[in-house]
């Protein structure tokens, strides 16, 4: 199925197929394509790239389809890979985080940190906790595939 180049995010490089690789719902998934391009929200004269997830309901292109921009989706690599190594040790805290120092970790970027830390305002955590790390570890054969091409692209490119 062809993303559509007609709407507002303009698609300049895309991978037309994702619906055969989104992860557990492989062949089977609503996200039909991922796309970089110009950014919907670009101000004359103001060029922003995003990346697009092309989500289709089977009848027409999703409201749900999500644009992003470049930054933010490194920034979610930089979480989620964070999170991963978290959770390698998680497993010496009774409640699979210390209550009385939820932070996780603070990157820097920008001259300032992103903060890294468990959700204590959850008032389901204690329980989400163990569903998400249950969840992370569900999913470390299909996600360590992703991270090991991810990092030998980042060693390619001098990282």
């Amino acid at each position: 199925m062809k993303i559509p180049a007609t709407l507002k995010h303009k698609p300049v490089i895309v991978s037309e197929n994702y619906e055969n690789i989104d992860g557990r719902n492989a062949y089977n998934s609503e996200a039909k394509g991922l796309s970089l391009g110009l950014a919907q929200w670009n101000d004359r004269g103001k060029l922003d790239i995003s990346a697009k997830v092309w989500r289709y309901t089977g009848e027409k292109w999703s409201r749900q389809s999500e644009e992003l921009p470049l930054h933010r989706v490194i920034d979610l690599a930089i979480l989620i890979c964070r999170s991963t190594l978290y959770f390698r040790q998680a497993y010496r805290y009774d409640r699979l985080y210390d209550p009385a120092n939820p932070v996780i970790d603070r990157i820097g970027l920008q001259g300032d940190a992103m903060n890294v830390a468990v959700c204590t305002d959850n008032p389901m955590i204690d329980g989400d906790i163990e569903l998400f790390r249950q969840a992370l570890s569900d999913g470390d054969e299909m996600n360590s595939e992703r991270l090991k091409i991810l990092a030998n692209l980042l060693k390619e490119m001098g990282y």
